[in-house]
């Protein structure tokens, strides 16, 4: 947090508390699509991601132990549904990946079905061809690679026995 000093005409140093951080407003974008998505059994009908293949994926917090739900994209591997942590190739990993790393029990909605799975990362060449085959399909994972120097996790959901 910074502090932006400015002279007010009516006299004195008024000192304003401006956060580095945009709050999230109540019902953002991401309520938007979670919202659709569960309107319409797993399709996405309006916005940016409209006819996508999108999953919603339900972590546990690590610091609050609060659910949190994030709509992701995913890809197919077989029977393995995968997810990457990409962040847009922002310099750290999201909130959903500490969460799930801190919790890996996780509920995962796909279409209609909902269920509980098992995340762990992909390591090594695993994780670089699933990363690959994803960014086949979607090229701006491409992109993300390229704009940070971390390794971006791919993380495998795996439905829980």
């Amino acid at each position: 947090m910074s502090e932006r000093h400015r002279n007010s005409r009516a006299g004195p140093r008024v000192v304003a508390r401006v956060s580095a951080e945009r709050p999230r407003p109540a019902g953002g974008f991401n309520t938007g699509v979670i919202e659709d998505f569960r309107a319409h059994h797993g399709e996405i009908t309006k916005g940016p991601f409209t006819g996508r293949s999108l999953l919603l994926l339900t972590t546990r917090g690590a610091k609050t132990g609060r659910e949190r739900t994030n709509p992701l994209a995913y890809t197919r591997d077989g029977d393995r549904i995968f997810v990457i942590a990409s962040k847009g190739g922002a310099p750290t990993n999201p909130d959903w990946y500490r969460n799930l790393r801190a919790n890996p029990r996780v509920t995962v909605e796909v279409g209609p079905d909902r269920f509980e799975a098992n995340a762990s990362l992909a390591t090594g060449t695993e994780r670089r061809r699933l990363y690959d085959l994803q960014s086949s399909r979607m090229p701006a994972f491409k992109e993300y690679e390229k704009r940070t120097s971390r390794e971006i996790p791919v993380v495998v959901l795996e439905r829980a026995g």
